[in-house]
């Protein structure tokens, strides 16, 4: 039987073929409840595998990270939902008007989650795109955007999951990648945490990727991960 901190394991399927996403998922199974499929492996091997990955038991996040015209959005969310995936990513830089519009294509029982500021981005990244804020403020400001327009979940870095907490209440989801454990490479990942750190912060969910899947043994290195959650 899967502990709780099982479910708060979000495994990142960023592979580009069905066969390696499959052993890594039937490997990871026993120990976490959920798989993200992103763009590499949707793109490469379409709705197919999301079927594959749901006869595995397991739940699904698509994360597309919609943005575009507010129909477009809408009009995927419907699609998205009729794969029988539980939680689908839009990015909240596109605006009320999209973010309303994916949010009423939403059923209940599908979480949809807004982007607030990658993992991978700093201060830089925004102001090479013109934006000045600092990149906790860009986070809050589109977070209370979301929040407005009844999104169901936030995805930020666990940096600014402390001051979310306290602007969102206890039931918006917060899902937080970029975790990484004390000494391992970030990667491409600028704003990492633990993922015990991680969870103490507040988060819901951790979205883990390389540190289960670039290891030698991705099942001995996600039961590792929780058991420093537990612990």
């Amino acid at each position: 039987m899967k502990s709780s901190a099982c479910d708060r394991i979000i495994l990142a399927l960023d592979v580009g073929d069905r066969e390696e996403a499959l052993r890594l998922a039937k490997m990871a199974a026993p120990f976490v409840a959920t798989v993200k499929i992103g763009l590499q492996l949707f793109t490469a091997e379409g709705p197919e595998v999301v079927q594959e990955i749901r006869d595995l038991g397991l739940e699904v996040f698509l994360d597309l990270k919609l943005h575009d015209i507010p129909n477009t959005v809408a009009r995927a969310v419907e699609a998205a939902a009729k794969l029988d995936v539980q939680m689908v990513s839009l990015h909240l830089f596109g605006g009320r008007e999209m973010i309303l519009a994916g949010v009423a294509a939403a059923p209940p029982n599908l979480l949809l989650l807004g982007v607030t500021v990658l993992t991978s981005a700093n201060r830089e990244t925004l102001r090479a795109v013109g934006i000045e804020h600092p990149v906790e403020d860009q986070v809050m400001q589109l977070a209370r955007l979301g929040i407005d327009c009844e999104i169901g979940g936030l995805i930020a870095s666990a940096h600014e999951v402390v001051d979310l907490r306290e602007i969102v209440g206890p039931d918006i989801k917060l899902v937080v990648p970029g975790i990484r454990q004390h000494g391992a490479e970030k990667h491409d990942q600028k704003r990492t945490m633990t993922p015990a750190d991680a969870i103490a912060a507040g988060a819901d969910y951790l979205v883990v990727g390389r540190p289960i899947t670039g290891q030698p043994d991705p099942a001995a290195a996600a039961k590792k991960i929780i058991e420093e959650i537990e612990a």
